[in-house]
């Protein structure tokens, strides 16, 4: 019976090795691809034993710093001295317990609590302001369209990002999703957190933006059923930006009170771009059968409306915030890119208002308007006289807000450091507005200088998209953004 057993144990062992070699020579001949998405999954995914002498090991440097606080607080007592010549766990246990403080288990719980991060620790951090990523995403791709020298190669990369770019939303709507689930009240109160709630707009805007990106990327490309579907999302979207834009006042006048400085123009922005938004549908149309088929004069209508009602609401924000500026100086540096915030809503009006005068004639109203065959030229020169009026408003701002930054862009200064955080892509998405507006009013009065102007800031603004990114990237690496502590 003995040599049965002992020849089960050695055929065992046989059997273990051979399985060990099968696996080995297996991982030699895969493709360095696959152990990298392997090497990716166990960092994920691996943790450490909980118990176990291998536990005991990762917490060995805890108990020493254990034993040598409770040696300098006790050392006029004797204790019991284990084989190792350490005092025992037990006794020092009940020593430190004695005297009040935590148990080395405690201890060793509460510094591993502090350590180990989870993927649904991380999730759960997830806020609304990462909407501002898909903004300015959006934003580069309808900045790519709006260059007024054509390639192909130039059409397939604003479309990559447009792809790009709803790949993020919908990483967005899923993990901000899985933070509410995970977290119950999470969603209740981000409404109610002053600093949270104010980027609530941002997921209404990010919709926006991948609707002007199809309308400029994808229409031209297909068929009549594409230019109806955008005709009903214009509406269902200037439903949802009007209840948004309104929604949002009301609920934090109702839940909180903001202090001066907090008021942002970014309140208003759903409404901001259902200019931009109408303008690039009609534009993209073919011919003016096509746009009348569409209603292109109602949706012209119903976004200078709604696009004049966002404007005047950021208008009278634009005056706490100047006046913010005068009795606060300028915002902290963490929050201080959020002053580019306020080029967008003269920016996105420009956009909207020019772009629409210039389809007026050939497409909206080609036959006149209330009897009036002229109607459309005199529309045109109104809205390219209030555009140029307001693009020189979005200049001022955004010299302004460029300014605020002089002491920040200084290299290895200690005393002014910007610390990325979320709403660096305030850099990005305001801007766009700014040379969208730009490129509008070079095509409205067909200046060859104020085109190459907007082309040369459009290949800036994408550099400093790209750094954005780059250091949002770095900033997770470095568990500076999405960690408990950085909540």
């Amino acid at each position: 019976m003995a040599l049965s057993n002992l020849g089960s144990i050695v055929l065992n062992i046989l059997i273990f090795i051979t399985t060990l070699v099968n696996f080995s020579y297996a991982l030699t001949t895969l493709e360095p691809l696959i152990l990298l998405a392997l090497y990716g999954i166990s960092k994920v995914f691996a943790t450490a034993p909980e118990e176990g002498i291998f536990a005991k090991c990762q917490h060995r440097h805890l108990e020493d710093e254990y034993f040598r606080q409770d040696a300098q607080t006790n050392n006029a007592q004797q204790r019991t001295v284990s084989e190792t010549g350490r005092p025992t766990s037990a006794d020092v246990n009940n020593n430190m317990l004695m005297n009040g403080g935590p148990s080395l288990e405690e201890t060793i719980a509460k510094e591993v609590g502090t350590k180990i991060v989870g993927l649904r620790d991380r999730i759960s951090c997830y806020t609304w302001t990462w909407f501002t990523m898909t903004m300015a995403t959006g934003g580069m791709a309808n900045v790519l369209h709006s260059i007024p020298f054509r390639s192909d190669w130039l059409r397939i990369i604003g479309v990559v990002i447009m792809l790009f770019n709803i790949s993020l939303f919908l990483m967005n709507c899923t993990f901000l999703t899985l933070r509410f689930i995970w977290n119950p009240g999470s969603f209740t109160a981000s409404f109610k957190s002053q600093r949270e709630s104010l980027f609530i707009p941002a997921c209404v805007v990010s919709i926006g933006t991948i609707l002007i990106n199809i309308c400029q990327y994808g229409i031209p490309e297909t068929g009549e059923w594409l230019q109806t579907t955008m005709q009903i999302f214009f509406w269902i979207y200037a439903a949802i930006a009007f209840l948004a834009s309104a929604g949002i006042y009301l609920v934090i006048w109702s839940t909180q009170t903001f202090p001066i400085q907090s008021m942002t123009p970014i309140w208003a922005y759903p409404l901001l771009i259902l200019g931009p938004f109408a303008s690039n549908l009609i534009d993209a149309v073919p011919d003016a059968a096509a746009a009348t088929r569409i209603s292109s004069l109602s949706i012209a209508l119903g976004a200078v409306t709604l696009q004049g009602t966002g404007f005047c609401v950021s208008l009278m924000i634009y005056s706490a915030f100047i006046y913010r500026l005068m009795t606060q100086k300028l915002p902290r540096e963490v929050t201080r890119p959020g002053m580019f915030v306020s080029v967008g809503p003269s920016g996105f009006t420009v956009a909207g208002l020019v772009h629409i005068g210039n389809v007026l004639q050939t497409k909206v109203m080609p036959n006149g308007y209330l009897g009036h065959p002229d109607t459309g030229f005199f529309l045109k020169l109104i809205a390219d006289l209030v555009g140029l009026w307001l693009w020189g408003l979005c200049l001022w701002f955004f010299i302004v807000s460029v300014g605020a930054h002089h002491k920040l862009m200084r290299p290895n200064n200690p005393k002014h450091h910007l610390q990325y955080d979320m709403t660096w892509f305030s850099f990005v998405f305001p801007n766009t507005a700014m040379i969208t507006a730009t490129q509008a009013i070079g095509n409205a009065f067909d200046s060859q200088a104020i085109k190459i102007v907007g082309t040369a800031m459009s290949g800036l603004l994408v550099l400093v998209w790209l750094f954005v990114f780059f250091m949002m990237f770095r900033a997770l690496w470095h568990k500076k953004l999405l960690w408990p502590e950085e909540k």
